[in-house]
């Protein structure tokens, strides 16, 4: 199994010719990162973005700065299903082999999706619950498909309440995101519990960033919080955070270590998973917590309307087998 590099760079990428790749929310931060280094590497990189527009900047600054990359823009807003449907029955190549679940939102004002998700849980965990599902024939069309979630170190202190994922009771915007991130981490161990049962070669890995330069505080929603909120905000993730590609070490190492087991949780190895080199840890309580992760599932293949095609009846024994182990 592979630990902590002291030396693990961008640099380490491995050669990723022939590997087709999503990676959503690449217009900016630590998946625009994530999908310029791919695409430097040789894969063929589809940049899932919300706004045309940013998408299409994302894509010209990326073949600016590696000509003759292989990429492109497809349009996807994980706060719609018909937008992430529409992403998933467009898709014209004949595999996926890496998705990268990236796009997200934190801290933001209340508000509802397209579909009546409150935002945070409707676009960082259901939208990405989604969109997975949609694409899973795909990417089992693949001979070695991954896909890397994205979660975050703050899912640690979530209070996580299943009855309370969709606003029902009461809204606050931290312990919001925080849970939807510990749902991120939870959606990526049982797909994997799941495939495992299954018999299938996907590998699913979630990731912590750690403390990282984006503008997910302070763009989309967050930018009409007014100029103190914005400057405050500003000035704290310029003093405190890493650069951007340190936070997107943890998703290349995910998505592109040759032996990385399914399963696995990559995180920063320093002080609260806050900075440092990637490392595997599998000491959190969510890893093991398979009652809350198979009863998120099944809420999230209710509120979505998107079935998880992996198993037969055979298969439902031979998962709940690996549960009971």
């Amino acid at each position: 199994m592979p630990s902590a590099s002291r030396t693990w760079t961008l640099d380490s990428i491995p050669d990723q010719s022939g590997r087709l790749v999503v990676v959503t929310g690449a217009n900016s931060g630590i998946g625009q990162v994530t999908a310029e280094a791919l695409a430097r590497r040789g894969a063929h990189v589809v940049l899932a973005c919300r706004s045309p527009q940013r998408g299409q900047a994302a894509l010209d600054r990326l073949l600016a700065q590696a000509p003759g990359a292989h990429a492109e823009v497809r349009l996807l807003d994980l706060a719609d299903l018909a937008s992430i449907r529409a992403f998933a029955d467009g898709w014209d190549h004949d595999r996926l082999d890496l998705l990268v679940n990236n796009a997200g939102v934190a801290m933001v004002p209340f508000a509802r999706t397209a579909d009546g998700f409150e935002s945070q849980f409707g676009i960082n965990h259901l939208g990405t619950f989604a969109l997975t599902g949609l694409m899973l024939p795909h990417l089992l069309a693949s001979p070695d498909p991954r896909v890397v979630t994205v979660s975050s170190e703050g899912q640690r202190f979530a209070r996580f309440d299943p009855d309370n994922l969709n606003a029902e009771r009461r809204y606050r915007t931290v312990f919001a995101y925080l849970q939807s991130k510990r749902a991120n981490l939870y959606f990526a161990t049982e797909l994997q519990r799941r495939a495992d049962a299954a018999g299938l070669r996907l590998r699913s890995v979630a990731v912590a960033p750690g403390l990282t330069r984006t503008n997910v505080l302070t763009g989309g929603a967050n930018g009409n919080r007014g100029r103190l909120y914005g400057a405050l905000t500003r000035l704290l993730v310029r003093v405190a955070f890493r650069p951007t590609p340190e936070g997107a070490k943890t998703s290349l190492y995910a998505a592109t270590v040759p032996d990385l087991p399914g399963g696995a949780y990559v995180v920063p190895d320093g002080p609260l998973q806050l900075r440092g080199e990637p490392v595997l840890r599998n000491r959190e309580r969510a890893i093991g917590d398979t009652i809350t992760a198979r009863r998120l599932w099944e809420l999230s293949e209710k509120l979505t309307g998107v079935p998880f095609r992996l198993s037969d009846d055979a298969t439902c024994t031979a998962y709940q087998r690996v549960l009971d182990e």
